[in-house]
């Protein structure tokens, strides 16, 4: 039977006008409307073609296939024969599961299993049943440990969560697993499995319901996930072969770098006694993109560091039986040794000329003659901060004073202190804590994050404590009255910062031109214009800036995947040059674990520059938190302190500056620190009273744009005293005539959304005639916003990982040995 054919109009098919129904405009008010306007029809020229059953079909398995091979060749990249082994972090989400008794049973779940254990404490475990290989890491837990736990599952493949049945069904997570839960979700988690342990002892009645009751509280956290059981061999054997076998997440800012967590790591001092540094040998495999020699290396607590060499030894984990014989394993090669033409530079900071823009040098003479001229008589024109030099040379008062030594002294980052009284004020105590900050500089980051006596004291049972007597001076004791009246101190500023946000009251002392002479009107926050480049603080000629940032990461990410050097996947061994050894033994005096995460750096990404990242408070943090406070930022890889300024989190060119970062809220913080290229998760902590750290807000890396315009604006109030039809008479603004002249071309606004414009002054003290758009209520208020912009302070400091605890660090090692 032959086949039909059916007729397919082109793309020059008639089109019929469409029937108008009803009353609609005429043709006269549509031509009106259009003004010779005539809406053009696209002809495609492409004939489109219509598929086919069958060809859909092929299409649609050649689309299945292309993505079968893609994801085989990921799960290829990890546990086989020339590949890397699967990275495994054993995490227990309550204090009392032991994750030492889940390795044993993992370890004996197949006869043919070989295990093997390096100094660092990773155990690796090759199934040939499955032809897979495991390397399993176990972090310290308990309180004050939870950065290292984060510092494991960067680099982690699978992360394996243990909890028991025998805690009861309302504690399948203690108060430190939901706490490191938060953590570690913030950071993003690195393939969970979750396991249940301890059901075996349990009675068989109750089994069900345990798993059940365990079942239904991770699945809030992790709808994706089904529990496993892990008291047997067999049952070990089941999550050995789910490890292998699942579906791996992709963690875009672990896999577009080279990393390596260190299987074996020595300190090779210098043979000078003089030079205090060393070459630090790192062996393990290589993860996620090649390694170039020529680059730099990031060690998590250490610093940025350049390569000398990368060797490529025999790997003593290999899956075949004849492993033994070390005759048919390749010897040490040499993989690549750094050229120090092509090696990149440790350079952080731009070094900027001072005498950049000089012309011409002045003789001694002229020298000695100007400064006998300037101690004489010392001419001054006091020009406001962020004035250029155009707008400098319209101020025509120019005063004679005599010449004053410490004039040249004066503070140029007085942000907070051209506010308000209580902003002065309050910028002398940030300067308080800035300069404990600088006296603490030299503290170690655990250092100051000094652990309790026992690890147990925070999760007693508080029903078991409920009935008992308590010691007034006991409690005094442990609790800081101090932080308590300045919490309260910031919760009551903040809330008037809430209710009327950058409302402030004209001083009576000081002329508001004066006080506010580095601020300046804007006819519209969204449309007027601000020259990013305009007056720039001496802070900006250190960092680097991108052309184009976006572009410039898709580019650098793309090449990092083609770069020659070590292949991901290799046992390897970096030699790490200029190790400072004072350094090294307060990192390995600190950790409970001697463990050692190799990071390799994109290019640019030891430079500074200023970075804006977005943060979101968690729900259980409800300090409001001031711009410019003390935060830990751990960014991606790194980890460091720096004192953030927070703005809106708005599109358009310009920004409001934001004095508190409330709770339940999401800010934009910019400060200086390295470049590092998105996507990034970040974490903000605070020191808690107690030393510990608390997790405070989360979000991610937006950007490194140093043009970013952040505008601090004040308001001024005004009150109508008396009101005509479309003029008032406005008091309480200002408080004498030259005040009024000086603010006369900057726009006013009211409560009630009146625009309006400042006409005259009336008398000698503050009182101005105002028009406005229509009549003023009696009880609306005259405002007159005013902006500048601000700019972070340099305040950036990495964090070592130091601890001076080092007998609870002694206990723990020996608790945790086998």
């Amino acid at each position: 039977m032959a086949d039909h054919v059916f007729h397919r109009p082109g793309p020059l098919k008639q089109a019929n006008k469409s029937h108008k129904t009803g009353r609609h405009r005429s043709k006269g008010a549509i031509d009106n409307a259009l003004k010779g306007k005539v809406s053009g029809t696209v002809i495609s020229h492409k004939h489109k073609q219509i598929q086919r059953r069958e060809q859909r079909r092929n299409q649609m398995n050649q689309l299945r296939k292309n993505k079968r091979e893609e994801a085989l060749a990921l799960k290829r990249q990890l546990g086989g024969q020339n590949t890397a082994p699967f990275l495994v972090c054993i995490l227990p989400m309550h204090l009392q599961v032991d994750p030492r008794s889940a390795l044993a049973i993992l370890e004996s779940c197949d006869e043919e299993a070989v295990v093997e254990r390096t100094p660092s404490g990773v155990t690796y475990i090759n199934v040939p049943r499955f032809k897979q290989r495991f390397a399993f890491i176990i972090p310290p837990v308990g309180r004050g440990n939870e950065v290292a736990v984060l510092d494991y599952l960067k680099v982690c493949d699978t992360t394996l969560m243990l909890t028991s049945a025998a805690m009861g069904e309302d504690d399948v997570f203690d108060k430190w697993g939901h706490r490191i839960f938060n953590m570690i979700s913030a950071q993003s988690i690195p393939t969970p499995i979750v396991a249940l342990m301890d059901l075996e002892s349990l009675n068989p009645k109750r089994r069900g319901g345990a798993k059940a009751a365990a079942q239904k509280f991770i699945s809030k956290l992790l709808p994706k996930e089904k529990i496993m059981q892990l008291d047997t061999n067999p049952e070990g054997l089941n999550v050995m072969r789910r490890i292998g076998g699942q579906k791996k997440n992709i963690i875009l800012n672990r896999n577009n770098r080279p990393h390596l967590f260190g299987d074996h790591v020595e300190f090779i001092p210098n043979p000078n006694p003089s030079e205090d540094e060393g070459t630090l040998k790192v062996t393990g495999f290589l993860r996620g993109t090649p390694l170039d020699v020529n680059g730099l290396v990031h060690i998590t607590g250490l610093g940025d560091f350049q390569m000398s060499e990368i060797h490529a030894p025999q790997d003593p984990y290999r899956l075949d039986k004849s492993r033994n014989n070390q005759s048919m394993l390749p010897d040490i090669r040499l993989v690549a040794k750094a050229d120090p033409a092509r090696q990149t530079s440790l350079q952080s900071e731009n070094i900027p000329d001072p005498m950049d823009a000089e012309q011409t040098w002045p003789t001694e003479e002229e020298i000695a003659e100007s400064q006998k001229e300037t101690k004489k008589m010392k001419l001054i024109k006091r020009v406001p901060k962020g004035y250029s030099a155009y707008q400098a040379a319209w101020i025509p008062d120019v005063e004679e004073v005599e010449a004053d030594e410490n004039e040249d002294k004066m503070d140029d980052d007085d942000d907070d202190a051209s506010d308000s009284g209580s902003e002065e004020q309050g910028e002398e105590e940030d300067n308080d804590e800035e300069d404990e900050f600088m006296s603490c500089e030299n503290k170690s980051f655990d250092g100051e994050c000094e652990r309790p006596d026992s690890d147990t004291e925070e999760y007693v049972d508080s029903a078991s404590v409920s009935d008992a007597a308590i010691n007034d001076e006991k409690y005094d004791q442990q609790m800081d009255f101090h932080e308590e009246r300045e919490t309260m101190r910031k919760i009551k500023e903040a809330r008037v910062d809430e209710l009327w946000p950058d409302e402030i009251d004209t001083p009576l002392d000081i002329p508001a031109r004066t006080r506010f002479q580095k601020f300046r009107g804007l006819e519209s926050f969204r449309t007027s214009p601000w020259d990013p480049k305009e007056n720039l603080p001496s802070d900006y000629a250190r960092i680097y800036q991108f052309q184009n940032f976006d572009r410039t990461k898709r580019r650098i990410i793309n090449e990092a995947k083609e770069v020659d050097g070590a292949v991901p996947g290799w046992y390897i061994t970096i030699y790490v040059a200029n190790v400072p050894a004072t350094k090294w033994n307060a990192y390995k005096s600190a950790q409970v674990t001697e463990y050692v995460v190799v990071y390799g750096l994109l290019p640019h990404e030891h430079q500074m520059s200023v970075m804006n990242v977005v943060l979101k408070r968690l729900p259980d943090s409800e300090v409001p938190i001031k711009s410019k406070e003390r935060l830990i930022i751990q960014c991606g890889f790194r980890r460091f302190v720096v004192n953030p300024i927070f703005s809106q989190h708005t599109n358009g060119d310009k920004h409001k500056f934001e004095r508190y970062f409330r709770p339940h809220t999401t800010v934009c913080a910019t400060f200086y620190a390295p470049i590092q290229f998105p996507p990034a998760p970040i974490l903000a902590f605070k020191t808690n009273p107690d030393s510990t750290l608390a997790l405070v807000a989360r979000g991610c890396l937006l950007s490194c744009n140093p043009d970013r315009i952040i505008l601090k604006r004040v308001v001024l109030s005004g009150h109508p005293m008396r009101i005509n039809r479309k003029s008032a008479t406005i008091r309480y603004m200002f408080f004498n005539k030259e005040d009024v002249e000086y603010f006369k071309p900057v726009k006013l606004r009211t409560k009630c959304g009146r625009l309006g414009h400042i006409k005259e002054s009336l008398g000698t003290h503050g009182h101005m005639k105002c028009y406005f758009d229509g009549q003023l209520k009696s009880y609306d208020t005259a405002f007159m916003y005013l902006f500048k912009r601000v700019y972070p302070k340099w305040t950036y400091d990495d964090c070592l990982i130091t601890c001076e605890d080092t007998d609870k660090k002694n206990d723990q090692t020996e608790a945790m040995q086998e």
